[in-house]
């Protein structure tokens, strides 16, 4: 059995899994469990590990199976499950993105509001050629992660006739951006506040994203002029982020909320072998007088 921790922040759901259960197929396992409809499911997994000295590291998973450098929400997730578990209340955690300090602010059972820090962001103005789209003004961003901002002017967030999620996903697959990027929508709605929407690098649309909230807010405080302390509202729910000058480390401030702890089954050998499985199908069939026809994929 595999132990699993599910938590949340602002609807955008990780499973938290011990990174010794893994023996070595993160990707697999993320797959496996992060589908919607036949197991756990989630956008992603955080593969938790507490080293020798005491410190902690993460190694994020898509649901795809790809590995990201870190997830924002996902890190805010897992200082939740530890402050719950262990009463840590503030943590330090690295992850392929750098480390990710992380401090609860304030606790109502399994609802945590936490401030992290989240690196000092790096911003530019950039044009791109979409194909079939055309030319794409927006800001390249990484904050230990890769984003690529855009900003719509249409009510609904989409551009050139085209749905923000039909965009988004031209744009994440681009051969402009050679390991994909994550894509955000931004419409400012006021001098301190945007909104925006997230098409997620290895995942798809999602509710919210914590790097992506940083991304957002980032490029609109150096190319629109923000202010330095944005409201930035996902459809998933709002967080904030303060970032006093481009040199400064950004500060985002936003909810995780436990789910639930559980325990999945580990992958059977009757799955695994497909053959065997099949053949016994076949058996039972012809047994009811049926005849399939079987195709091997």
């Amino acid at each position: 059995m595999i132990d699993f921790v599910k938590a949340h922040a602002c609807g955008n759901d990780f499973l938290i899994l011990d990174e010794a259960v893994a023996v070595g197929a993160h990707a697999a396992l993320a797959q496996r469990l992060c589908a919607r409809n036949t197991s756990v499911g989630a956008d992603g997994i955080e593969y938790l590990q507490r080293g020798p000295d005491g410190k902690f590291t993460l190694r994020l998973f898509n649901s795809d199976g790809s590995e990201a450098e870190l997830s924002g929400n996902g890190t805010r997730c897992v200082a939740a499950w530890l402050a719950m578990s262990e009463g840590l209340q503030s943590v330090a955690l690295g992850t392929l993105g750098g480390v990710r300090t992380c401090r609860v602010i304030d606790s109502n059972g399994t609802e945590y509001l936490i401030e992290s820090e989240m690196g000092v962001p790096q911003v530019e103005a950039r044009t791109i050629e979409i194909p079939g789209v055309g030319t794409l003004s927006g800001a390249e961003v990484n904050v230990g992660n890769p984003h690529f901002v855009l900003f719509p002017e249409q009510v609904d967030f989409g551009m050139r006739g085209l749905k923000w999620q039909e965009l988004g996903v031209k744009i994440a697959t681009s051969p402009h951006f050679p390991h994909g990027t994550n894509v955000e929508f931004v419409i400012m709605q006021s001098n301190d506040k945007i909104a925006f929407r997230i098409y997620e690098r290895g995942c798809g649309p999602t509710t919210s994203s914590g790097t992506g909230t940083c991304a957002s807010s980032a490029a609109a405080m150096v190319l629109l002029g923000t202010a330095r302390e944005l409201t930035a509202l996902a459809e998933g729910g709002a967080q904030r982020a303060v970032w006093p000058n481009n040199n400064a480390v950004m500060r985002l401030t936003g909810p995780a909320e436990i789910i639930c702890q559980g325990k999945a089954f580990q992958a059977d050998a009757a799955v695994a072998d497909k053959p065997a499985v099949v053949l016994r199908l076949a058996r039972w069939l012809s047994q009811q007088h049926c005849a399939p026809e079987l195709h091997w994929q």
